[in-house]
């Protein structure tokens, strides 16, 4: 959701009148004036998103107003700040000690407006990625609580590295994801470790020797269509890495939504699939899936909340974060 505005024009605050130097300082550089805060959240987006125009965008301003921003910004300080580049702005090594030191008094800054003169509560929403599956299964009924409290929710459901993205360029607020964030300004502790199992329907497994070692598998599990949720087969390239120790043999050969259509299609003799554990318990008590293979230790992901630092102090973001934190120690 969209920060407090510190400002939202380009005008600079004026400067408070010059005494003359003293003779002792002659030729010294004139006191400068007060800096314009805004040029700092300013400074702040554009090093979060990379990017002049994003900065605008998050900010509701022009970008030549950004751009004249950070100019002024240079000015005062003494120094470049951004090498700009056809597909974005890359940090000097100034910027990067500024944002250091700068990152946390703009957020609580931003905190302090929300707190007083922002909009919560019903009427803004928390904005939360995340798998469809996990958002259905798990993260409603942690946070049942706060929607019957008429907390609004939006739901964005999508591969973890697009969840990202947005949560980094402030279109979300929290991001539960199945990879290890690594983006600049993007704070994430563990969630809990997802077990996750190679499966079929009994018809499919009946196809496949009962006593498959790992050693063979590869060979013989290629001659059965693998069904993802994706074209780079997160889950199960992680599994075959983990248990075989080599990459699937081949692409996936059918390619659906969300891990729901996944089993949908297993459940149907279409193939195979990679998918978490806690999906399949049902089918595994009724016999519509049947796990092909038990490996001494099961692969497992790591599952990460996501937040923007800084963005946790919110009251609605810290509350889902807690809920979902403390959920999570349930979880497996």
């Amino acid at each position: 959701m969209p920060s407090a505005r510190v400002s939202g024009t380009n005008r600079t605050t004026s400067h408070p009148r010059r005494q003359p130097a003293s003779p002792g300082c002659k030729g010294e550089k004139a006191e400068a004036g007060p800096l314009n805060p805004a040029w700092l959240r300013t400074f702040v987006e554009v090093y979060r998103t990379g990017s002049f125009g994003k900065a605008a965008h998050r900010l509701h301003i022009s970008q030549p107003a950004v751009t004249q921003q950070i100019r002024m910004l240079e000015e005062r300080v003494g120094v470049p700040l951004f090498v700009r580049h056809a597909t974005g702005s890359r940090p000097t090594p100034a910027a990067e000690s500024l944002a250091r030191d700068a990152e946390g008094p703009v957020d609580a800054l931003d905190f302090v407006l929300q707190r007083y003169f922002g909009v919560e509560g019903p009427s803004r929403p928390l904005r939360l990625g995340a798998p469809s599956d996990l958002v259905s299964d798990r993260i409603l009924p942690a946070l049942a609580d706060m929607l019957r409290e008429r907390v609004q929710l939006r739901t964005t459901l999508a591969l973890s590295d697009a969840l990202l993205a947005q949560l980094a360029a402030g279109e979300l607020d929290i991001v539960v994801a199945r990879e290890r964030p690594r983006l600049k300004g993007i704070a994430a502790l563990p969630l809990y470790d997802e077990e996750c199992s190679l499966v079929a329907s009994p018809e499919t497994a009946r196809e496949i020797p009962p006593d498959l070692s790992p050693a063979e598998a590869p060979r013989v599990l290629a001659a059965h269509p693998l069904v993802a949720f994706a074209e780079s087969l997160p889950m199960i390239d992680h599994y075959w890495w983990s248990v075989f120790h080599a990459p699937p043999a081949t692409a996936p050969d059918v390619v659906v939504p969300d891990h729901r259509a996944v089993l949908a299609a297993v459940r149907a003799s279409v193939g195979i699939t990679v998918v978490p554990t806690y999906l399949c318990a049902e089918d595994f008590a009724c016999g519509t899936l049947v796990p092909l293979l038990t490996p001494e230790l099961p692969p497992i992901t790591t599952m990460y909340l996501a937040t923007r630092e800084g963005d946790v102090a919110r009251p609605h973001v810290s509350a889902a974060h807690g809920k979902l934190l403390a959920c999570g120690r349930t979880w497996s």
